[in-house]
């Protein structure tokens, strides 16, 4: 089971359902380093049976629910959404393969329309004056404390551990204090 955040409820995601233990995450399904989904994978032995909800629950686009699916059937253990109602066991046929690969296109074809969309309320938003992006991470302080230490010759990847962003974050604080 995936929810993408926080405030979403997983309650309506598998009602019904008999399930001898359940592994969910709060994170998006952009990609496929989410914790309950490496236990999942970790746990799943020949003979069970994973359930999930519906395709983009498990994975956000194509290339990702293949090997998923192919992960789990490939060590016997069957996959079963209940949204598409489809059913994987490893012994599937190709009309079965193709049914993955249409259902996962459309799936990850979904979300497309939801981003652009997305844009085009920041773009409006920007327009009036109501949305000024994400909260800077550091205060101008702290920044003008990066950009001093790195003209000092500390290395970018340092910098970026000690102040808990990512690298290209610094480079961007960079950036800005030049301009």
């Amino acid at each position: 089971m995936r929810v993408s955040t926080l405030d979403q409820s997983e309650a309506r995601r598998l009602d019904g359902q008999a399930l001898d233990r359940m592994f969910s995450d709060k994170a998006s399904g952009r990609d496929t380093l989410r914790p309950q989904l490496a236990e999942l994978l970790r746990f799943a032995r020949d003979g069970d049976t994973v359930v999930v909800h519906s395709m983009d629950r498990l994975a956000r686009n194509l290339d990702d629910l293949r090997a998923l699916v192919q992960a789990l059937t490939r060590r016997g253990v069957r996959v079963e959404f209940v949204k598409e109602h489809l059913v994987f066991t490893g012994e599937d046929s190709p009309i079965a393969n193709l049914m993955l690969s249409v259902m996962g296109a459309f799936a990850e074809f979904e979300r497309a329309p939801i981003k652009e969309r997305q844009r085009e309320g920041i773009t409006l938003a920007k327009q009036r004056g109501a949305y000024h992006g994400r909260k800077k991470t550091l205060t101008p302080e702290r920044a003008a404390e990066l950009v001093q230490r790195a003209a000092g010759g500390i290395p970018k990847s340092t910098l970026a551990r000690d102040y808990g962003i990512s690298r290209e974050t610094v480079y961007q604080y960079l950036r800005q204090a030049e301009q």
